[in-house]
């Protein structure tokens, strides 16, 4: 539900969640897991998700350049390849760019293509980038290949499918 919640936002849409309810009015214990999940989750990344808009480009990576054209897809949601951390979304809120993995890499190393060094999409100069769950700073490395940030070695099942980081320039 978060990567899809994610996906959306980055393309300035609306996700509409249904829980469906006993007669009784009682959610059952697999629904209640699931939105204690997103709160879980929301409590930590919700400054990626509130007040945001769409960035110059809603994302990057191999979902992304399986679908159609956006002006073609709209909103395909749990349609085509699964999201890996390969698949970034960005939202934008001032001057500041979000990104968040769709995934964790293996290495912990996060290669963000679309903010390479002499990118038309990011052309100013990166200052810093924080962890938004813990407001951490990032160490990270910029070249002609991508945006490489290394993200913090304690990561739980919480972490593994949408990580947000925030560029600040």
């Amino acid at each position: 539900v978060i990567q899809t919640l994610v996906d959306v936002i980055s393309k300035n849409g609306n996700l509409m969640l249904n829980i469906p309810v006993r007669g009784d009015g009682t959610i059952d214990e697999k629904e209640r897991k699931i939105v204690e999940g997103i709160s879980s989750w929301m409590k930590v990344n919700s400054e990626s998700i509130y007040g945001t808009r769409p960035w110059k480009i809603f994302g990057e990576g191999p979902a992304q350049e399986a679908a159609a054209k956006l002006t073609a897809q709209g909103f395909n949601e749990g349609k085509g390849k699964p999201f890996t951390y390969e698949d970034i979304r960005f939202v934008t809120k001032g001057n500041v760019v979000y990104a968040t993995a769709l995934g964790w890499p293996e290495d912990g190393k996060l290669v963000i293509k679309s903010l390479a060094k002499n990118s038309e999409h990011f052309q100013k100069e990166i200052q810093k980038i924080e962890w938004v769950p813990t407001k951490q700073a990032l160490s990270f490395e910029r070249n002609e290949n991508g945006l490489i940030v290394s993200l913090p070695k304690d990561n739980s099942d919480e972490l593994t499918f949408a990580n947000v980081i925030k560029i600040l320039s």
